[in-house]
């Protein structure tokens, strides 16, 4: 039998010390840390972040700012600790390809290319917590 996740498992390829379950929290916190990072500095200089949302032609930039800080900020705090995981990452998962799409889509720029696919990369590892769950060490798995 070949070397491979399905035929062996996940433990096959990590040291015995560290399970699934770590991996999971390590991956959640790995994945909410670009939005917390984004979130406060959208926080540090809102000014700039209404003007950036205006300049891209998006209706009432001061709401978008709000909604962008807490889609951001509480978002990946309840991905970190695992709380509604998998609503957290859809959500998240939205908002990122919502995001690619209004601001990273001159595609013929090298920049905005690696944004709009770096954002639509982050959209496919949070639909893997849409899929699988937060895992052990998660609030929705202390909920039951």
């Amino acid at each position: 039998m070949s070397n491979t996740v399905a035929s062996h498992g996940v433990d096959h390829f990590v040291p015995a010390n560290v399970s699934s379950d770590v991996i999971t929290v390590v991956g959640r916190v790995l994945i909410a840390a670009i939005f917390l990072l984004a979130g406060l500095s959208k926080l540090a200089a809102p000014g700039y972040t209404v003007g950036y949302i205006a300049s891209v032609g998006l209706p009432f930039p001061g709401l978008g700012f709000a909604i962008a800080v807490a889609v951001e900020i509480g978002g990946s705090l309840a991905l970190i600790a695992g709380y509604q995981a998998r609503v957290t990452a859809a959500l998240l998962a939205a908002f990122s390809i919502a995001t690619a799409l209004a601001f990273h889509n001159h595609l013929a720029d090298q920049n905005q290319f690696i944004h709009f696919f770096k954002n639509i990369s982050m959209a496919g590892g949070l639909l893997q917590v849409v899929a699988f769950g937060a895992g052990r060490f998660s609030l929705d798995a202390r909920r039951g």
